[in-house]
């Protein structure tokens, strides 16, 4: 149910990561939607209640039970479904591998770049098929939405604190081999995982901020040291627990508005004269492009 504060629609907060933070404190559970999109399934049902009064919505990124391999996720139906159900905001919490020695398992970094060596980039948008776009990207994180988890995490016993990092998205599902790792390094990126980028990409074209807290399970392989599963989930467990804590602080920081940056990305981002879209491709996107096309033009500031 839409949410109202003085006659106004408050827009939902997505969180996309493991299954284990629907059990986070405060967490109140009214709903669970499975959601039909244009571009298939997405990766599971949703999951909506309430963290401190506000509407949230729960997506596991790999399915209940870890059922989906990083190639295999579904990002476009996963960001649609959640942009469809009013959601403006998406935290993401994802597992990566620490690049750089300071960066140590179970500490925490909020990236604030990407790196994209993924190979199926065609997945990775929403436009096409008659409209065209090109999202500015070249700051790809939200500043404000990363400002409040910073503040949100800073407060966790224990707990070492990255704000800025640039994160390198591989395929996987394999781990690196030592040579890809070392190249990494050499290049200057900081963490690396298998899922994130692509949220991040259709979440800007969906005018969603969003940021991320990478959790630190491993040191990839530069230091000779294999990455096993064994290894990323015992830290992986721990690390959810703190993720419930950072997620149940973080919400009640977030605006009632969505009048962000991000929540007029598409203003200079489309090309298409809107008399040439195919309504096909309008209908198929009007959870995106509905509201775009509805809402005053941005202020010129003159």
């Amino acid at each position: 149910m839409q949410q109202e504060k003085d006659g106004q629609a408050v827009p939902a907060i997505g969180v996309i990561g493991g299954s284990g933070l629907y059990e986070m404190d405060g967490f109140i559970q009214s709903d669970e939607q499975i959601v039909e999109t244009p571009f298939g399934r997405p990766s599971d049902a949703l999951v909506g209640g309430t963290v401190a009064g506000r509407q949230v919505w729960f997506l596991p990124r790999h399915g209940k039970g870890h059922r989906i391999l990083p190639h295999e996720i579904n990002h476009r139906a996963n960001i649609w479904a959640l942009r469809s159900l009013g959601v403006r905001w998406i935290i993401c919490v994802t597992a990566v591998g620490s690049l750089r020695e300071k960066y140590a398992p179970r500490s925490l970094v909020i990236p604030d770049q990407y790196y994209d060596r993924t190979t199926r980039r065609e997945q990775h948008t929403f436009f096409g098929c008659g409209i065209a776009a090109h999202i500015s990207f070249g700051e790809p994180v939200s500043h404000g939405l990363r400002e409040i988890l910073d503040t949100a995490s800073g407060v966790e016993p224990g707990l070492e604190v990255f704000n800025g990092g640039t994160y390198v998205n591989m395929d996987g599902p394999a781990f690196s081999t030592r040579a890809e790792s070392d190249a990494n390094r050499q290049l200057g990126f900081d963490v690396i995982g298998m899922t994130n980028l692509p949220e991040a990409k259709l979440a800007r074209e969906a005018e969603i901020a969003l940021a991320t807290l990478c959790m630190v399970t491993d040191y990839d392989c530069w230091r000779n040291e294999e990455v096993n599963v064994d290894t990323v989930l015992s830290h992986l467990q721990a690390n959810s627990i703190m993720a419930q804590r950072i997620i149940g602080r973080a919400i009640p920081l977030f605006p009632n508005e969505a009048n962000w940056p991000e929540h007029r990305a598409l203003d200079s981002a489309i090309i298409t004269s809107r008399e040439l879209w195919p309504e096909e491709t309008f209908e198929k996107l009007s959870p995106i492009l509905t509201p775009f096309v509805n809402r005053a033009p941005a202020s010129s500031g003159n």
